[in-house]
């Protein structure tokens, strides 16, 4: 039986420094760029950590906008540093020169948001197989049209994100690499499997299904993201699209 490797790969992110010429504040935007509207108009996901932390913190102060603030806080602080360890929030307050009770918001969403990610990621399987993958997408195979799905993993096969990616017939000119892999930047996943049904119940791979894991594997052996499988599930069987991995 097929049996996944994750091998050790590097990605490169080119990560620009916030400006120190002009920083805008609230009241330069328009109406339809300020993080709330943007928030209620396009959803969380539109929106950068430095939008997001300026809704939390919600004002800044005289001597500061909110959006410099924020800005500041994820460059002198770390948005890693924030998202995976526990903060003192008088020592944080003291080291960035922020109000307490702003130190206190934003802890308080770290620790919020800590909590549900321990609960969601304690409920994700381990993927080591094809047939671990049928198991899991149960749900897909007595869906009336074609859904593909992208599973997420980490360096130990764990399971770190499931995304529809889109839904409807496969086809290589709609499906574009960015859709796959855009999720696995957000999340640090070292290995993306595609999945999808087949209604008719005939797991064979189409040319079609041929032709997008092949644009794929290739997108992601240039971002140094490993394509594991490209699953096909049916209602009492599954299949993988033939390929090179």
């Amino acid at each position: 039986m097929k049996s996944y490797t994750i091998t050790d790969s590097y990605k490169f992110l080119d990560v620009s420094p916030l400006s120190k010429k002009y920083v805008l504040t609230i009241r330069d935007l328009p109406i339809e760029d300020k993080p709330r509207e943007k928030f209620l108009k396009l959803g969380a996901s539109s929106l950068s950590a430095q939008e997001l932390l300026a809704i939390i913190l919600n004002t800044g102060t005289k001597k500061e906008g909110v959006l410099e603030m924020s800005g500041r806080v994820l460059k002198e602080y770390g948005e890693k540093a924030l998202i995976m360890g526990k903060v003192d929030v008088k020592k944080f307050a003291t080291d960035l020169g922020i109000p307490l009770i702003k130190a206190t918001q934003i802890a308080a969403s770290i620790e919020l948001g800590r909590r549900f990610f321990e609960k969601k990621n304690a409920q994700m399987p381990v993927i080591r197989t094809p047939k671990d993958i049928y198991e899991y997408l149960a749900d897909m195979r007595s869906l009336p049209k074609e859904h593909l799905r992208g599973l997420y993993l980490n360096s130990h096969y764990k399971l770190i994100h499931d995304e529809v990616i889109s839904i409807g017939t496969i086809d290589a000119n709609i499906i574009h690499p960015r859709e796959v892999f855009r999720p696995a930047l957000e999340y640090s996943a070292v290995a993306v499997i595609l999945a999808h049904n087949h209604p008719t119940g005939n797991p064979k791979a189409s040319e079609a299904d041929i032709a997008v894991t092949a644009q794929i594997i290739e997108a992601g052996k240039i971002m140094g993201i490993k394509v594991l499988d490209h699953v096909i599930i049916c209602k009492d069987k599954f299949g993988s699209v033939p390929a090179d991995y």
